[in-house]
């Protein structure tokens, strides 16, 4: 520009004429700018490679930067791409348990929460996981769920308040019909709290302190020597120790056996009851509540019994179970 000044003023032109001519010349230069991306735009491009564009932003580089006064700035975050939480297909990877693995500790270190290994391998009891057993691993978190008769995909997804879709994607389903059996991948459901609970072995606490004098099972009989089934555990403690309920429950029977001497029932959620034997004290009445850990009796040695201990059974829908499995 200055050269160009320099010839304009040298030429033998008149004033007035010069500034025609650097008039125009000034707009020639503009409109080159704007149509070539001459140096102002250059300037610009190179202001902008400075601040990131196309990299990260100085708005960016705020969030990196050592500095509370500057991240303070940024009022809201990023919105999460919409290709990050759209349905997904249900898909696996597997794993052979080690030595030493825990389910709960596995299902951390895949992305997972427990309820997701657990349904996706039908664990009943996590206590029982084998070395070298083969886990299915999905690529998300869900639970399976077998449909009902009376059952529709929107009234599964409002159970367990998931999506519709992602049902539909993950189970490749091509239209909402449902039929009874079928099982489906409910994805983000969870387990019942009490499902999950007696899966891990930790339904009930220990209703009082001490030690197993007699496990459940087959035992030769200490009054006949003979073999007998055990319907629950034996748990030696001194005379008067207090027994707690293993569980909140209502209490649905209280009396004598001959056998149990003073005992109490109290049921539970999901089926379960539980018995307490061979009580010196009951201290609650047929029809109370009690919550866990609350006293209900003392150790005694009634009935049937070859000194001071409870006699401690658990019943799952009429059936008897392995105390041990469901104690924490």
């Amino acid at each position: 520009m200055r050269l160009i000044l320099d010839l304009v003023r040298n030429c033998g032109i008149r004033l007035y004429q010069r500034r025609q001519v650097i008039f125009r010349l000034a707009l020639v230069l503009c409109l080159y700018n704007v149509l070539t991306g001459g140096v102002f735009a250059s300037r610009a491009k190179k202001t902008a490679v400075q601040n990131g564009v196309g990299g990260g932003s100085q708005l960016e580089n705020l969030v990196y930067e050592d500095s509370v006064e500057k991240t303070e700035l940024l009022e809201t975050g990023v919105l999460e791409p919409e290709s990050f939480s759209k349905p997904r297909l249900l898909l696996y990877n597997s794993y052979t348990i080690k030595k030493g693995d825990i389910i709960g500790d596995l299902a951390a270190g895949f992305g997972l929460n427990q309820d997701t290994l657990l349904s996706a391998n039908g664990i009943k009891n996590s206590r029982l996981i084998q070395i070298d057993q083969v886990l299915k691993i999905p690529n998300q978190n869900g639970i399976f769920y077998t449909v009902k008769g009376d059952d529709s995909l929107d009234s599964i997804a409002e159970k367990y308040k998931a999506d519709p879709e992602a049902i539909q994607v993950a189970n490749e389903l091509f239209s909402k019909a449902v039929y009874p059996d079928k099982v489906l991948f409910v994805p983000g459901a969870q387990l019942d709290w009490m499902e999950r609970q007696e899966i891990n072995g930790e339904l009930f606490i220990w209703p009082i302190a001490g030690y197993i004098t007699s496990p459940y099972g087959f035992r030769k009989s200490p009054f006949t020597s003979s073999q007998q089934f055990h319907s629950g555990l034996d748990i030696g403690s001194p005379a008067g120790s207090p027994i707690r309920a293993a569980m909140s429950g209502r209490v649905s029977a209280v009396g004598w056996d001959d056998v149990l001497g003073n005992y109490v029932v109290v049921s539970h959620h999901a089926g379960y009851r539980t018995l307490y034997g061979h009580m010196s004290v009951i201290r609650v009445k047929s029809g109370a509540y009690v919550g866990t850990g609350e006293r209900i009796g003392d150790v005694g040695s009634t009935g049937l019994s070859t000194g001071p201990h409870l006699h401690f059974t658990v019943f799952k829908n009429g059936v008897t179970v392995n105390p041990r499995t469901v104690l924490k």
